[in-house]
């Protein structure tokens, strides 16, 4: 029976791969890393049969145990920053796998580690002609200056699969903005564009950063959902293709891109439809405004963060398909305007 490890089953990508995978894998042996035993609960009640291991990102010694006896590892809870969650388990998967019984451990990276060039020119709302290539242009991707956003747990990752390679396989995902209602049992909102439509409801008009040109990658959770249950059907049918896993397994997960200036009008559009506000305008707004609203979530409004998903349709037949994120804004805006009622 594949066992499986899973961090970050409470929050959002962590929610909504854990529906997927159980839909498609019953029969697997799962077990969650929980906080808590209010969450805890939760996740019990929609997936009974679920082991659930209480810890943290902080108990190394826990991660490693559990690591070192999983198959497949699905690392999610905060894996694009925490050092030592990603050392822990890199440690239990080498420990408790060998050349003939690999271990996999499939990462959640983020694309705002494309945003460094933004950040060291400190330039908001401008638009960048840099796209970068998960496939063709791997190289590139592997090559990110040393102070780039994520890129020291990145290093520990893509480093891990090229010196253990023969014992652990591991696979980086990298989303940018994630937009649709997820299917976990407890976080099913994502972050940038619910913020975003959050603002735009509290503001009564959309926020723009500087110009409004800077230009992002988007995906539907669900599609993303599906590169992970596609990373572990190659896992369990023991593929080995050449860049599905290793130094250079850096997967993309995006299905179109957006400008923040046009989705923020889009947004203030659907609001203004939904007959929250009262018109569809979307202004300038100045950055430090912005971050009173909505902390660092608005700076990504103003970035560049770029790239095309080539890996995952090459290798894993990957097809995402799911609604766009301007069809989904209604969802979302209904989503937000139901939070900010309740919490007044």
């Amino acid at each position: 029976m594949t066992k499986v490890f899973i961090t970050g089953a409470t929050g959002y990508i962590g929610g909504d791969s854990l529906a997927t995978l159980v839909a498609q894998h019953p029969d697997f042996s799962y077990a969650a890393l929980i906080r808590s035993i209010e969450k805890a609960e939760r996740v019990k009640a929609q997936y009974p049969s679920i082991r659930m291991v209480i810890g943290d990102l902080n108990d190394s010694a826990l991660l490693e145990r559990e690591s070192a006896v999983a198959d497949i590892v699905l690392h999610t809870a905060d894996a694009s920053d925490h050092v030592g969650a990603a050392k822990a388990i890199i440690a239990g998967l080498v420990t408790g796998h060998s050349k003939e019984n690999p271990g996999y451990l499939l990462h959640t990276g983020g694309t705002g580690i494309l945003t460094w060039e933004d950040s060291d020119k400190n330039e908001y709302g401008n638009e960048s002609e840099h796209i970068y290539n998960d496939w063709e242009g791997v190289d590139e991707l592997l090559s990110l200056p040393d102070h780039a956003f994520h890129r020291n747990v990145d290093q520990l990752v893509l480093n891990a699969g090229a010196k253990y390679a023969d014992v652990l396989k591991t696979a980086l995902v990298c989303p940018p903005t994630i937009y649709g209602k997820g299917r976990g049992p407890v976080s099913q909102r994502g972050r940038q564009v619910y913020e975003l439509a959050n603002v735009t409801l509290r503001l009564k008009k959309g926020p723009i950063i500087g110009a409004g040109q800077s230009i992002w990658n988007n995906v539907h959770v669900h599609d993303l959902s599906d590169v992970y249950a596609l990373l572990i059907d190659a896992a369990i049918a023991g593929r080995n293709d050449d860049g599905l896993w290793g130094a250079k397994a850096y997967y993309l997960t995006e299905n179109g891109e957006h400008h923040w200036g046009k989705l923020s009008q889009a947004t203030a559009e659907a609001a203004a439809k939904l007959g929250y506000i009262p018109e569809a305008k979307a202004e300038p707004i100045d950055l430090e405004s912005a971050k009173k609203y909505a902390g660092f979530e608005s700076l990504s409004w103003g970035m560049n963060s770029r790239g095309r998903a080539r890996r995952a349709r090459e290798i894993l037949g990957w097809k995402p398909f799911r609604p766009s994120i301007v069809e989904e804004l209604p969802e979302i805006l209904r989503g937000e305007w139901q939070r900010l009622q309740n919490a007044s």
